[in-house]
């Protein structure tokens, strides 16, 4: 009896590990897929991922910083979620006269999906706002955040910034 139940088992393990290896896609099919992400959508560029806000004081309150973001592809994309990496930061995106947000951190706050479509050649832009006051009197010295655009082009847009906070 305990020899059928072995067998049984072991012929369901077998079973269920073919059916795993034969439901995966095979290399080729993969690099496919993988052309097809690339060739079959539009492209988020920024002509800017980076700014530095330099010596800022927590006495003076928030900064903020316009980043711009075009599609330079030939399909249309969309941002579908905007968020930033830490409570101390917003995002909001502006396109034409919609503002959407201010979005946070996810965790902190709720990041809904936005879905804006852009069409080839149109653009949005995308205020942070740093509140160096968010962290108390800890918060000084080197900081660096992120404000991140998911999107249906593939790879998250990702717009930093930095600064060094004095009290």
């Amino acid at each position: 009896m305990k020899n059928t139940k072995v067998i049984w088992g072991l012929g369901a393990l077998l079973l269920f590990g073919g059916l795993i290896i034969y439901a995966q896609p095979n290399a080729d099919q993969k690099k496919d897929d993988a052309l097809k992400i690339i060739k079959g959508t539009g492209t988020l560029t920024t002509p800017e991922s980076q700014y530095d806000f330099g010596t800022i004081s927590m006495k003076k309150g928030n900064v903020k910083h316009t980043f711009t973001v075009k599609n330079t592809g030939s399909e249309a994309v969309s941002v579908e979620k905007i968020y930033t990496s830490c409570m101390c930061t917003t995002a909001t995106l502006l396109k034409d006269d919609k503002k959407f947000g201010p979005f946070g951190m996810p965790g902190h706050v709720a990041v809904p999906r936005i879905n804006v479509v852009l069409e080839p050649g149109e653009g949005v832009s995308v205020d942070a706002v740093f509140d160096p006051n968010a962290h108390g009197p800890a918060g000084v010295g080197k900081i660096e955040r992120v404000v991140v655009l998911e999107n249906s082009a593939g790879a998250p847009v990702e717009l930093g910034f930095s600064a060094y906070v004095t009290p």
